[in-house]
């Protein structure tokens, strides 16, 4: 397996990337590789500051990078010598397997669906997200590919989050519920309520019914479908939610009992590990011709290690293949 890794994709790049990748490599065999993507003379030079000699990480130069700010499309048509452009024309000639990147999420979104495709019968890729809960992770999707779906789209992404929720995320059935203002079925709006019918209607899929923001965490499903505007909203909230909470259960700790600090310190970051998004290695972009991992643009050298290990799971699993065989079997009626 050849994985492209954006090197200068993020915050931290292109440190916590090359370390990330370095880490990445437990999770691989020997046979496989990770390519590191971006200007030459500065990847050489990091890698050799920092010690990562290994064969399986390989370069490929690249003149340009596409920054954090600018318009997708336009930087896609402008730089078509940057890491992400290189990254998706190498997938889409087959040169490598997998494609991962904390850098612009859309412009890599878009290079992805313009460069490699999508999975025949697939309408719109959406991005999936798994949301750490109490009861163990939810898978959210979408979280900002696509903001203006059609109730289609979010029912080939109820279909194809399925089956990423039984091969990657190991629920055996998973339950799929869909964002609304209410658990009433009369509740949401037009495309909630078109979207409920087909899922609902589709004996394949085990439909929980309407969740409410709330009920994402109360162990009431395991997929979350929702348009891309909403899902980004839930993603983006529930980030600064679980940073803010654990902050303030620290500080309070601290000032409340600052002998008792150290036995309760291991506890913390314990429950922060098990909530922590760094933990689930970025995104998936579902649909694609491809296995491609959309990762926070804060994402450390961890998270870049856990992108590496979903992707080479999701090439276990063969989760494309079995996208495409859950696409291609015939709509129950009325999904056209």
């Amino acid at each position: 397996m050849r994985i492209a890794l954006d090197a200068m994709g993020g915050d931290h790049a292109p440190r916590e990337v090359i370390l990330g990748a370095q880490l990445g490599l437990s999770f691989l065999g020997p046979g496989d590789e990770i390519v590191l993507y971006g200007p030459a003379e500065l990847i050489t030079a990091e890698c050799r500051e920092l010690g990562v000699t290994d064969a399986r990480i390989t370069f490929e130069s690249c003149t340009q990078n596409i920054q954090m700010d600018e318009p997708p499309l336009e930087a896609l048509r402008q730089k078509r010598d940057s890491s992400i452009c290189r990254m998706a024309v190498d997938a889409e000639q087959q040169r490598v397997d997998a494609l991962i990147s904390a850098g612009n999420t859309g412009a890599f979104a878009a290079a992805c669906q313009l460069k490699i495709g999508v999975i025949a019968g697939v309408s719109r890729p959406g991005i999936a997200v798994a949301i750490p809960t109490f009861y163990g992770p939810v898978l959210v999707c979408d979280v900002g590919a696509n903001v203006s779906p059609k109730p289609r789209h979010l029912h080939e992404y109820a279909r194809m989050c399925r089956c990423y929720a039984r091969q990657v995320l190991q629920v055996e059935d998973p339950r799929i519920g869909l964002v609304s203002i209410g658990e009433e079925e009369v509740k949401g709006n037009l495309l909630v309520k078109e979207a409920r019918a087909l899922i609902k209607n589709d004996p394949r899929l085990h439909y929980a019914g309407n969740m409410e923001g709330r009920d994402i965490f109360a162990g009431l499903c395991d997929v979350v479908i929702c348009d891309g505007f909403v899902g980004n909203v839930i993603l983006k909230l529930t980030e600064g939610l679980a940073e803010g909470l654990f902050r303030t259960i620290v500080h309070e700790i601290k000032e409340a009992s600052p002998e008792l600090t150290p036995r309760f310190e291991p506890i913390v970051a314990n429950i922060w590990k098990r909530h922590d998004f760094a933990e689930y290695g970025g995104a998936p972009l579902l649909g694609v011709n491809s296995i491609v991992i959309i990762c926070h643009g804060r994402s450390d050298r961890r998270a870049i290690s856990n992108a590496i290990r979903v992707a080479k799971e999701q090439q276990r699993v063969q989760l494309n293949e079995l996208i495409a065989e859950e696409i291609s079997q015939p709509q129950p009626e009325g999904a056209a």
